[in-house]
This record gives C-alpha cells, structure tokens and sequence, in this order.
C-alpha cells in the first residue's frame, strides 16, 4: 500500500461515528418533517395514507385557515374544524412577550455579571455562590408562589403579569456573561478609569462592545426560550387579548366540534410560529455554539 493510499483510508471508528451522528441526525429532525408533510394533507386523507412519507393530497388549505383565509363553509369542506384561530393578535402577543422578557432580561443580567466580575466589594463570592444555587431549584417550585404574587397584584391577564417573573435576570444569564466579562483585559477598564470614566460608562461604553457577540447568543437563547414559553402564559394570560401563540394552538387543538382535531391546520400554525426561531438558528447558530464553548473553557 503507498503512502497516497494509507493517507486516503479513512479509520472505521470515525465512519462508525459519522453513522452513528446521522442516525441521530435523523431522528431529530424526521419529527419536523413529519410536522411539514402534515400541514401539507388534508384532514381527510391523512387516515388513508397514515404510512406514507409524501403529503396525503398536498394542498395549501391547511395555511389559509390559519391565516383567516378561508370561510367556515369552506374550511368544513376542506376537513377542517370551525375553530377559528385569531393567528396574528396572538403572533403579535407572541412577539411583545418574547421580546420585552429578551431585552428586560439581558440588560439586567449583563449589569449584574459585570458586579460579579469587574467591581470589588464585601461577600461578593458568597452571593455568587448563592446566586448560583437557584440553578438547582426546578422552575416548577416557584410556579405557585409566583402564581399567587401576580394575582394578589392584580396582573392576572395581563402582559407584564406573563413577563413579571422572568424580567429582570435568571442565574444562568448571569453565569454565562460573567465568563466573558471575566476575560476582558483590566487595562482598558483602568484607561477609561483614568479618563473619568464611571462604572455605568465603562459598562456602556466597554465592557458591552467587547461582549457584542456572548450578548447576542444571550439574548437569542433567552428570546426562544421565552417564544416556546407554554405553561406559564397557560396560567396567567387566559384573557385573547393577551393570550400567546403557544397557549392558542393548544386551545385550537382541543377545539374538537367535529370529532377530532384539525391535525394539518394545526401543523400549519405550527409550522409558522416556528419559523422565527428556525430563521434565528439558522444564521446565528454557529455564533450559539462558539460562545457557549468558549464560556465552558475559559
């Protein structure tokens, strides 16, 4: 065997591996294109064709009722329920609750990450640690408590009600950018220092440029996070002025008048209150990746 050759021979652990890699490949992403195929049938053909992989008499039928573009009379015709589905007021409600809670809660992290990791003062290792500590408290234990202080303030249905607990910063948020924050040379701060620079305009000016990129990862996971949101908003936002998107495809689903739910109608609008945070891991995914490793190891 030449040289040429014995360089091209691929080992068998790393074609076992890359087998093994698209099975899973495979089986995460089959769901999502379960869900595609779905939203692309007919309600009626969808039990006769339960095996195939192609759409059951592809049609679009299952987009216009979700975007309120057919009738009663023809979404009936079409397989579909009467439920009707306000999509853009709860889209919209979506949107307000996602990106209030993103932008609230990354500022306040970001402000209190700088605390724990550039300024000097008295037990700030112990909150730290304490701090730390509500990372092991499973989120349901706070559910109730929280539940009963927003209805005693009468924010029950209402927006800041559905954001009011995840506003201002959560321990991981802080945790992740103090990594960062951690790495960011003392010269410069001293330079701006020296300048007349105060804590909040080093933390303007500074320290939050040089983070632009852990900032945004923050902001992306804290903005999906807060986009899949479901049981909350189910407690507090029943009002449909406030009610999210995930909230209303539950009621839509369980909006049965003719026997069975709208299963492509309901694929439909799944598919489309999904596209944001696909478009969102779509560009910005490797960045994700790259800050989360790089706050593993430093």
């Amino acid at each position: 065997m030449t040289a040429t050759a014995a360089r091209r021979r691929v080992p068998l652990g790393k074609v076992l591996a890359w087998i093994v890699l698209g099975l899973f490949l495979l089986a995460t992403l089959f769901p999502f294109y379960w869900m595609l195929r779905t939203s692309f049938s007919t309600n009626g053909a969808l039990a006769g064709h339960a095996n195939s992989l192609l759409p059951a008499e592809s049609t679009l039928d299952a987009y216009r009722r979700v975007l309120g573009l057919s009738s009663v009379r023809e979404a009936l015709e079409q397989g579909g329920s009467t439920a009707r589905v306000n999509f853009w007021l709860y889209l919209r409600n979506s949107f307000v609750v996602a990106i209030t809670t993103t932008v609230a809660q990354t500022l306040f992290a970001a402000l209190a990450a700088y605390a724990f990791a550039r300024l000097r003062w008295p037990g700030r290792n112990l909150v730290f640690t304490l701090f730390l500590a509500a990372l092991m408290v499973p989120p349901i234990f706070t559910t109730l408590p929280n539940f009963i202080l927003i209805r005693d303030l009468g924010l029950l249905n209402t927006f800041l009600g559905i954001v009011l607990p995840n506003l201002l910063m959560s321990p991981f948020a802080v945790f992740f950018l103090r990594q960062f924050f951690l790495n960011i040379s003392h010269e410069i701060e001293e330079a701006a220092r020296l300048d007349g620079a105060g804590h909040l305009r080093i933390f303007f000016r500074v320290i939050v440029p040089m983070s632009a990129a852990p900032i945004a990862t923050l902001s992306i996971l804290t903005y999906v996070a807060a986009w899949n949101d479901y049981f909350w908003p189910l407690l507090v936002g029943q009002d449909e002025n406030v009610r999210v998107l995930t909230v209303a495809l539950g009621i839509f689903k369980a909006q049965t008048p003719n026997g069975g739910p709208d299963w492509a109608g309901l694929m439909a609008a799944t598919v489309i209150a999904a596209l944001p945070v696909v478009v969102l891991f779509t560009l910005l995914g490797k960045r994700v990746i790259n800050s989360i490793q790089f706050s593993g190891l430093k």
